[in-house]
């Protein structure tokens, strides 16, 4: 038996950018075609980054390259969800200090805001986001700024990493841990995680049911499940079947998918049998301190059997032998 495809019911799907659409400068594989069915069956497309250092125009013609069709009002960031929580607690014209890049203090300066680069202009408030040329003086000046207890400091993200042609990269959530060890408090944060951007994106698009997919548990589904929203987790990012088994309850998704042509496709139920939790063919169980593969099935249905018999043993993936077989099995799906 199969449930309805994860994206039946959804007017908005939104999605995470990098190991979800892209990696680096190519397109993830099957993303074209999947979010091309998609448009023809006639739910709205929106992405919602928590790159802090890229315009929406300059991701929408990036997405164009690829052949995802895309303009930069489809293109929700971090600095534009920082840019509402501004709004919602400084004067209009208030002046900020932008510690960031070209994407941040654009969205700054268009919200009607003074943008100022130094503590010695008398900032309102701080807003931080990442930009790869950010250096010790700029943490430095947020630091001189935010001395000051009740000046608002707001985060764009606090992304341990980020993913760069290269490799992973520390991410801005270094910079800001920076400027905390300097000042002895914490941002308010505008990016996944916490529900600002995926609120900002909502009210964007006229949402009513909305559906969001992301390649991270900690910031991508942890978000969408505060945000109240349905989520998938796609396998072709950052997070595989080791962090999914580890999921605590506030970063589970309702879907794990191998690529994104699985939104359209009917997801199979989980059942619960005497010897285990069957997905399609695939069956698992934990016996005592293991986790055991009793019917193999498709890879994809063997990594959602598996998760579902850890996350319903009530044992700790950690206190738990996990078959190596298991942790390779996103290697399978490609």
């Amino acid at each position: 038996m199969s449930r309805p495809a994860p994206l039946a019911d959804a007017d908005v799907l939104l999605l995470d950018l990098d190991g979800v659409v892209y990696r680096g400068r190519a397109a993830v594989p099957h993303a074209q075609d999947a979010l091309g069915a998609v448009r023809d069956r006639g739910v709205r497309v929106g992405y919602i980054t928590n790159n802090a250092s890229r315009t929406p125009a300059s991701v929408a013609a990036h997405l164009t390259e690829l052949g995802l069709a895309a303009t930069a009002h489809e293109v929700v960031t971090s600095p534009q969800a920082a840019v509402r929580l501004l709004a919602d607690r400084v004067a209009p014209g208030a002046r900020i200090l932008v510690i960031g890049g070209d994407g941040l203090h654009s969205v700054v300066a268009e919200a009607g805001f003074v943008v100022v680069t130094s503590a010695d202009d008398a900032p309102d408030a701080v807003v931080q986001g990442f930009a790869p040329e950010l250096g010790w003086k700029d943490l430095a000046e947020a630091s001189f700024a935010l001395a000051d207890p009740d000046l608002l400091w707001v985060a764009t993200n606090t992304d341990w990493t980020i993913p760069v042609d290269r490799g992973i990269a520390p991410g801005n959530g270094t910079l800001v841990s920076a400027v905390h060890a300097a000042v002895g408090r914490l941002p308010v944060v505008a990016g996944k995680p916490e529900t600002p951007l995926f609120e900002t994106a909502v009210e964007r698009f006229g949402a009513q049911r909305p559906f969001f997919v992301g390649d991270r548990l900690d910031t991508d589904v942890r978000g969408a499940n505060a945000a109240g929203m349905p989520s998938a987790l796609v396998l072709t990012g950052i997070d595989g079947p080791k962090e999914l088994l580890a999921a605590q309850p506030q970063d589970r998704p309702q879907y794990v998918l191998a690529d994104l042509r699985g939104l359209l496709e009917p997801y199979p139920e989980v059942k619960r049998r005497r010897d285990g939790v069957q997905v399609g063919k695939a069956v698992a169980r934990v016996h005592g301190q293991a986790l055991e593969v009793v019917k193999p099935g498709e890879p994809i249905d063997l990594i959602r059997a598996v998760a579902e018999a850890v996350w319903s043993s009530g044992v700790g993936v950690y206190a738990l032998r996990i078959p190596e077989a298991v942790l390779r099995l996103r290697a399978s799906l490609r």
